[in-house]
């Protein structure tokens, strides 16, 4: 059976972690943009070409900017890891491993 009060003070000090943790925490996130769609009827193509070729475009512009998301989402992560990396070195340093 669980302790209630351990519950509680185990969800307050997670609380207080994260209140207490500077800078950003949480990662980015890219979301691709969906495809365009291309009809396969010629008539209908031409019909909406206008459309069509606007959602070609627009996809483009969108799919850079999903590369740019993810160039800097990647590039936080290797920073975070490297950090990681060097608190865990202190860590092994402070309980002598």
């Amino acid at each position: 059976m669980r302790n209630p009060r351990l519950t509680c003070l185990l969800s307050l000090q997670a609380m207080a972690l994260l209140i207490c943790v500077p800078g950003p925490v949480l990662a980015e996130s890219c979301f691709a943009p969906p495809r365009p769609f291309l009809p396969s009827d010629s008539q209908a193509a031409r019909d909406y070409a206008a459309i069509i070729r606007s959602d070609f475009e627009n996809y483009v512009q969108d799919i850079q900017s999903y590369f740019r998301c993810l160039d800097s989402e990647r590039a936080r992560a290797f920073e975070e890891a490297r950090e990681v990396s060097e608190d865990y070195g202190r860590f092994l340093q402070l309980v002598g491993d």
